[in-house]
């Protein structure tokens, strides 16, 4: 899915949800789309100011009749809307309002009161040695305005797709890269007066200090507009002092909830299956396993999107909240300041929820909570840092102790990793040497003779080669799973049958169960062409 096709079904989303807001508040809903780039402007009735302010637009005027149409949004005070109407039938005249979405009030509003701002280039990611980029983005960014310098980057970061953006300090220059499908690029080496205006505007939103002596977090929601569709990212900020000043990470978190969809993540029909068949059940512990930026809160929350349905109760506790999901109760859980999990799990518990999602856990306390949870009547789902799920439930035994009344509450272990996926028009197939080979066939010895494995007598692979459309051969990524599934032979060494609790020893038995491990799916995927070994390498 292109940019277009996100845009417009951000646009799309806006008015269905703005068309059953109008029925339900009694007013005739208007889509504009089809007179925007047309509508002849009528200026004389209220001024700019007038319609940013009452969130209100004149949308035609017969002037036979004295019948006036409006464009009204759901933040236009209702009694802006009676002063209007009752001001123009003394005057003799009829005022008609129509209810439009946000999103076509602010492209309406373009042309009413079109921005004056200087259009500047997007940015372009250079290559690895490709210096002129370099030289060219920062000489843009470097002449962008000082009060427009912090939008910017935010709104090119989103429009190239980027998870994070990285400001650092050097002993004479800043350096800003982005993060884009789960890889590093440099963007820009911009003069230290720029550095201080992006970090002023951050601590002005985020509510920060530039003169802190500490580590800070902070929150900011920023509205992008383009291509007459909008959305909101939730940027939560990082700070940290270096050798030459503060050094700041943003991640974007985009609130589209249309993407928190288990359909759209790339996840194999066997690995679904078993997603499904946990989720469905009315308890039970599910846990996301992976470092951070491996898409576990993605996953997380597609599930929960799965299971949002108006007969289930469902509760949060996030530090902090990523996405907002209609529907779901979302409960922030500052940790920084003292919180902690296991007391809101307890809490939350008296509210009778049917599934309950705990950000992480952290410590035995948390993880005793949420288990009892998942075994007196409510669908735990929670994320927890290790690098395997056998390394997981080796933790978990640790915190918890091996205990018969718990085995059967942990039902599902994923651990997933994000991995680039290769652009399908430009990528190259190629036979690798007998030492790689010989690898490949040592990962994927004794996998279940069930999984749809490629020709190892005829192994080939892929790279990838740069594009127009994908710059470095990648676009976008893929979800590598390996699941768990807590069967009775796992049982056995959370309720003490097995003494010997180590990692090795439960991955050894997941695998005789048919558990694929992380490598093994990795590599498979670049059997596949999905990606490569080169992008396994790097992330595992």
């Amino acid at each position: 899915m292109d940019e277009s096709d996100i845009q417009a079904r951000r646009r799309d989303q806006d008015e269905e949800a703005t068309r059953k807001r109008a029925s339900i508040l009694g007013v005739q809903y208007l889509d504009t789309r089809e007179f925007e780039a047309d509508l002849e402007l009528i200026r004389d009735v209220l001024s700019v100011e007038e319609m940013y302010e009452g969130k209100i637009l004149p949308l035609d005027v017969n002037q036979d009749t004295q019948t006036y149409k409006f464009g009204i949004t759901s933040q236009t005070p209702q009694s802006l809307v009676m002063k209007i109407s009752n001001s123009y039938k003394d005057d003799g005249k009829i005022a008609h309002f129509f209810l439009i979405s946000g999103s076509a009030f602010r492209t309406l509003m373009l042309r009413f009161d079109p921005p004056k701002r200087v259009i500047y280039d997007d940015i372009e990611i250079a290559k690895e040695g490709d210096s002129d980029t370099l030289a060219e983005v920062s000489k843009t960014l470097a002449s962008v305005g000082s009060d427009e310098i912090f939008n910017y980057l935010i709104d090119q970061a989103d429009k190239l797709g980027a998870s994070d953006i990285h400001i650092e300090n050097m002993r004479e220059s800043i350096r800003i890269r982005m993060r884009i499908d789960g890889a590093l690029h440099p963007v820009a080496v911009l003069e230290r007066d720029r550095y201080r205006v992006i970090m002023a505007t951050l601590a002005s939103r985020a509510g920060l200090s530039t003169a802190a002596t500490e580590p800070q977090s902070g929150q900011i929601h920023h509205d992008i507009f383009r291509d007459g569709a909008s959305h909101v990212l939730n940027l939560r900020i990082e700070t940290v002092p270096t050798l030459f000043g503060q050094d700041a990470v943003l991640r974007l978190f985009n609130f589209d909830t249309s993407m928190l969809n288990l359909d759209l993540l790339s996840i194999s029909e066997r690995e679904r299956a078993r997603i499904d068949e946990v989720i469905s059940h009315p308890r039970g512990l599910v846990m996301m396993v992976g470092p951070t930026g491996s898409g576990k809160s993605t996953t997380l929350y597609s599930m929960l999107n799965a299971l949002n349905t108006p007969d289930k109760k469902i509760i949060t506790l996030e530090d902090p909240v990523e996405n907002t999901v209609p529907g779901i109760v979302q409960i922030p859980i500052n940790t920084t300041e003292g919180q902690r999990f296991s007391d809101g799990l307890r809490s939350v518990l008296r509210l009778d929820p049917d599934v309950v999602m705990v950000g992480e856990i952290r410590d035995d306390e948390t993880a005793r909570t949420a288990i009892q949870a998942s075994i007196t009547g409510h669908l735990v789902l929670s994320s927890f840092h290790a690098n395997s799920t056998s390394t997981a439930f080796s933790r978990i035994i640790d915190m918890i102790g091996q205990n018969p009344i718990f085995s059967s509450a942990i039902r599902l272990l994923i651990a997933q990793r994000l991995v680039r996926r290769l652009w399908d028009d430009s990528k190259v197939e190629y036979e690798p040497d007998e030492t790689t080979k010989k690898w490949i066939i040592q990962v994927l010895e004794g996998i279940p003779e069930s999984i749809d494995t490629p020709d190892l007598e005829n192994i080939k692979l892929y790279r990838p080669v740069s594009t127009e459309d994908a710059p470095f051969g990648y676009k976008g990524r893929v979800p590598i799973m390996e699941q768990m599934e807590v069967t009775e032979e796992i049982q056995k060494y959370l309720r003490g049958d097995v003494l010997d609790v180590n990692p090795e020893a439960i991955e050894a038995t997941a695998k005789k169960q048919g558990m694929i491990t992380l490598l093994q799916a990795g590599v498979l995927a670049a059997l596949r062409g999905e990606t490569t070994l080169d992008e396994i390498n790097r992330v595992m």
